[in-house]
C-alpha cells in the first residue's frame, strides 16, 4: 500500500487539471472578501447571515492551499 505509487482515477485527475488554472491569490481574495462581507453583514445587525459568509473564509483558504500543493507537487 504505502511502497506503490497510487493510481488517480480520471475524475481526480480532471479536477486537479482544472483546479491548477486558477491563480492561487483568487483563493485569498475569495477568503478577504467573504469576510469582508460578513463584517459589513455584522455591522448592519444580519446576525446569522454574517456568520453563514464568514464561514466561508475556511474553505476558500483551504482550497487555495490544494492549488498551491497541486501545482508544486504535479498532478499524476
Amino acid at each position: 500500500m504505502f511502497g506503490k505509487k497510487s493510481k488517480e482515477g480520471k475524475l481526480t485527475k480532471a479536477i486537479e487539471s482544472e483546479t491548477s488554472k486558477v491563480p492561487s491569490g483568487a483563493y485569498l481574495i475569495a477568503a478577504l472578501l467573504s469576510m469582508s462581507v460578513s463584517l459589513t453583514m455584522k455591522i448592519f445587525r444580519r446576525k446569522h447571515g454574517a456568520l453563514f459568509v464568514g464561514q466561508w473564509a475556511a474553505p476558500f483558504l483551504i482550497m487555495g492551499l490544494y492549488n498551491k500543493i497541486v501545482k508544486t507537487q504535479g498532478h499524476d
